[in-house]
């Protein structure tokens, strides 16, 4: 199973749509190549609406036998009502034919809601289940996996197979019957002009056949510089990306580069206006060639003698509908396969095999009778793919309502020993226990009850602050939101506030500096009542000031709580119950602070230099 991506990007995506004309894309057959899709994998997508698509493929099949009436209407009305003015005839078939055409009406409309139905519950299946499945992916996955490789799976590729089950497959049973009931109607109507049409047909169909697919491999381009142009939108047009392009000076480069990629996609459309501008002209002339070839070979003695007028007549208009279900038949391999590898890529991540999985028998666990106790046993860990091991036979006690701090060089592995606690990874070997019960052995619910994490990169759904704080709580009533903010020392500011409880936070949270998203999360962690604490450098990037305001909240929220923090600054873990030293993996010492100071050992160097780095700071 694969458990990676490829890093996607724009321009990779359209060198994978630039096949070459009349040719299925080489992306598309690698992608099939390297993950086969069984059709009935696919049929098994249909199995909830068997009824349904057999009731579109009647509907299909009696609008094309119902359309097989209007030659003949025709050729009665030419050669029967008109000529000998039979009037009560002629209404008679007039009404037959605006008959015909209210009947397809109606089973076009119901043909096109039964299919349309069935291909948003399709896609609604699947949409949702790869949601689902993505998000019982470990972090790793993500930070593997460009973001718009995700979005581009989750809404290209989904809709690119919502056309074919919504749109292909429809046309294809319909182009069918067509194609069938209307050879049927002209053989009926004249085997010989049947068989000079068979001389005619071929290369009209070979020549829009190959129009049709040089103008999809145009439109394919066209996508794809399209998605480009939203990749640069979203990037250059953001709250970050527009703080990043102003601080760095880009702007002009930006904007150059958005220029280039719109210029693109204009030549595009010109290629795409003019692609196959002769054939389509050769094609023109083929076409009005037809009927001219019709009425000579009705004029021969051979084979022409005894046709009528609207015999020829209700023939020609056959002959002409051909054309369009026949060369919608001809492409149907390019799209087949184009839909095939758009399947492929979906049941790719489906197929995944999350790193971190679900306990199959989870255990019961009631968190109002949690005490808190945290050890970590002989851990080792190492990144995917890595031969490193980031963390060495680690074993860490922390009892039950106590603070410990884990502090040491950056890279020291201090994060990914927290990471282990609330499973953002799992241990290689060792374990991490909670009242002495293995972590993985929780379920992902219950997990997230008993450990609340903060970390420094804090992140704000673009909603209002009450959105925000809900989805910690999302039974919450307003009084229990004002009490987590007061505790988060933060309600102040949300009063303050136009909206109140309502005011929208902005994206990821710009409308709010840096502590006040910090203190907002806070509030949000409060509201799970967590039995365990992690605190992930939760203070690093923040002022002085600030600094003091988060610790304050932050020391509201870790009382009577078992805590982890991992700290950088070492003046934020004075009151520790237990600090550990990690360095390179592996625990160095553990103590009080005025314990590991008067040892003279790596905490008390840490200290020492912190302490001379803060006065630098301060003559600068």
């Amino acid at each position: 199973m694969t458990h990676g991506a490829v890093p996607h990007s724009p321009r990779a995506g359209a060198g994978r749509m630039m096949g070459g004309p009349g040719r299925v894309s080489k992306a598309d057959r690698s992608q099939l190549a390297q993950h086969p899709v069984s059709k009935r994998r696919i049929a098994a997508l249909f199995s909830a609406y068997t009824r349904p698509l057999l009731l579109v493929v009647v509907l299909i099949t009696g609008s094309s036998v119902v359309s097989l009436f209007q030659p003949f209407l025709v050729r009665g009305v030419i050669d029967d009502a008109l000529p000998h003015g039979r009037v009560q005839l002629l209404v008679l078939l007039v009404l037959g034919m605006v008959a015909v055409a209210a009947v397809n009406a109606v089973i076009g409309v119901w043909q096109t809601w039964i299919s349309t139905r069935v291909g948003q519950g399709v896609m609604h299946d699947l949409r949702t289940r790869l949601f689902g499945h993505l998000q019982a992916q470990s972090l790793g996955f993500f930070t593997r996996t460009h973001g718009g490789e995700v979005q581009s799976r989750m809404t290209n590729d989904i809709n690119g197979m919502q056309n074919l089950v919504t749109n292909t497959a429809t046309a294809v049973a319909s182009n069918v019957t067509t194609a069938i009931g209307t050879m049927i109607a002209m053989v009926a109507l004249s085997p010989w002009l049947s068989l000079v049409s068979l001389l005619v047909l071929p290369p009209s169909v070979w020549v829009a056949r190959k129009v049709a697919l040089q103008r999809r491999d145009i439109t394919a381009k066209q996508q794809a510089k399209m998605a480009e142009l939203q990749t640069y939108v979203d990037e250059g047009l953001s709250v970050s990306g527009i703080r990043l392009a102003k601080t760095l000076g880009s702007t002009g480069r930006d904007a150059l580069r958005f220029g280039e990629a719109s210029r693109d996609l204009a030549e595009l459309e010109m290629h795409s206006q003019l692609a196959g501008r002769w054939r389509m002209a050769a094609l023109q002339v083929v076409f009005a060639a037809i009927p001219a070839v019709i009425y000579l070979a009705a004029g021969f003695p051979v084979g022409g003698a005894g046709l009528s007028i609207g015999t020829i007549v209700a023939y020609t208009a056959l002959q002409s509908g051909l054309l369009r279900p026949v060369m919608g038949l001809m492409s149907v391999g390019v799209q087949w396969v184009t839909a095939m590898a758009f399947f492929s890529r979906i049941f790719e991540w489906l197929d995944l095999v999350p790193e971190i999985k679900e306990p199959e028998n989870p255990v019961a666990v009631d968190p109002a009778r949690v005490r808190g106790e945290v050890r970590f046993e002989q851990v080792s860990f190492s990144y995917p793919g890595s031969d490193r091991e980031v963390l060495h036979d680690v074993s860490v006690r922390i009892p039950a309502g106590t603070t410990t701090a884990v502090v040491g060089h950056t890279g020291s592995g201090k994060s990914t020993l927290a990471s282990l606690l609330p499973r953002l990874n799992d241990t290689g070997a060792g374990r991490v226990t909670i009242d002495g019960v293995d972590v993985r052995d929780f379920s992902f619910d219950d997990l997230a009850k008993l450990v609340g994490v903060v970390s420094q990169e804090t992140y704000l759904v673009h909603a209002s602050v009450r959105d925000n704080l809900l989805i910690a709580a999302p039974d919450a009533s307003d009084d229990v939101l004002w009490e987590a903010l007061e505790a988060a020392h933060v309600a102040e500011l949300v009063r303050g506030l136009p909206g109140g409880l309502d005011t929208m936070v902005g994206a990821r949270g710009h409308r709010f500096s840096g502590g006040e998203q910090q203190r907002l999360a806070i509030a949000r962690t409060l509201l799970r009542n967590p039995r365990v604490l992690v605190l992930d450098e939760a203070t690093s990037a923040l002022d002085n000031t600030t600094e003091a305001q988060v610790q304050a909240a932050l020391d509201h929220l870790a009382a009577t709580r078992t805590t982890l923090t991992i700290a950088h600054r070492l003046s934020t873990v004075e009151d520790a119950d237990q600090i550990v030293v990690l360095d390179d993996g592996q625990v160095l010492e553990r103590g009080t602070a005025p314990e590991l100071r008067a040892a003279g050992g790596a905490f008390a160097e840490l200290s020492a230099r912190q302490l001379i780095e803060d006065d630098e700071a301060q003559v600068r």
